[in-house]
């Protein structure tokens, strides 16, 4: 582990991170609309009928929520009357990896098999976490080489 100021571990700043994840997302409908975008846009409708149980108003504000935060964005494919269709952004993107974990844990805990396939094998597919400047996994074991910067 590196030793100067820049990569030493800080505990507050990773309780920090997950704070301000939370307080944007953290909520149950924020996650579920997310996860109905993870296999592609939707329009409004689709979206009601994919996230089980939203009202329309609640997914008003969470989709308006969202485009706020840079999660999702909605192009027009209709103008009169307008009518969107809304997609991930990149970060939206980088959060469904997020969720799409949690959907997983929450599938595993509940004795559910895991949401993800590969689609050339049919195996379920495993996160792991990635050093893109050694070039390895870093594994379980080694989780304490992990920290929060």
């Amino acid at each position: 582990m590196r030793e100067d100021k820049q990569f030493r571990p800080d505990a507050r700043a990773g309780a920090a991170a997950l704070d301000v994840a939370a307080r944007s997302v953290g909520d149950r409908w924020s996650l579920r609309v997310v996860g109905a975008l993870l296999d592609g846009g939707r329009t409004f409708g689709e979206l009601g009928a994919d996230v089980d149980g939203i009202a329309p108003t609640i997914l008003t504000s969470r989709l308006k929520a969202l485009q706020r935060l840079g999660i999702v964005t909605a192009v027009p494919y209709e103008r009169r009357p307008p009518r969107m269709r809304y997609t991930l952004t990149e970060p939206g993107r980088r959060l469904a990896g997020a969720i799409a974990t949690l959907a997983d844990w929450g599938a595993h805990r509940e004795g559910h098999p895991a949401s993800r396939r590969h689609d050339t094998c049919g195996t379920p597919v495993e996160l792991r976490a990635w050093c893109p400047t050694c070039e390895r996994t870093v594994e379980d074991d080694h989780a304490s080489d992990l920290i929060w910067c």
